[in-house]
């Protein structure tokens, strides 16, 4: 699973999309033998929720590939809004999720479709 390819999922977006590629990731951890998902599970629950809950996109794919030794969680949708991290808001009872993403990942970002939408990605620990 080195390079850009590997295993992916097409979802709808709805409110159960987010329970759904949690579910698909687990699977593919436990049947590839990765180890721990927690971390995975996390982030990608985040990123979908976000497409889901900030985007007009009806489908959302989601992948795990391996790129430089690391898994890489993506999530790709069609819209050209761009995931933004809020500065913290200690009575806010929402807009953490990036925040907290980018405390449990290497690095994370999003790249532009020529076709346009875009992939949200998150690098996770080795």
């Amino acid at each position: 699973m080195d390079g850009s390819a590997g295993a992916g999922v097409v979802l709808e977006s709805s409110a159960r999309a987010p329970e759904a590629a949690r579910q698909w990731l687990a699977d593919v951890f436990r049947k590839q033998n990765l180890g721990d998902d927690y971390v995975a599970r996390t982030v990608i629950t985040e990123l979908v929720t976000n497409v889901h809950k900030h985007t007009s996109t009806d489908r959302i794919i989601v992948r795990l590939v391996r790129r430089d030794g690391h898994h890489v969680v993506e999530v790709e949708d069609r819209s050209d809004e761009v995931p933004v991290v809020r500065g913290e808001d200690a009575a806010a009872e929402s807009g953490r999720g990036l925040l907290m993403l980018s405390m449990l990942v290497e690095e994370w970002g999003y790249t532009a479709l020529d076709k346009g939408g875009k992939v949200t990605w998150a690098r996770l620990g080795a």
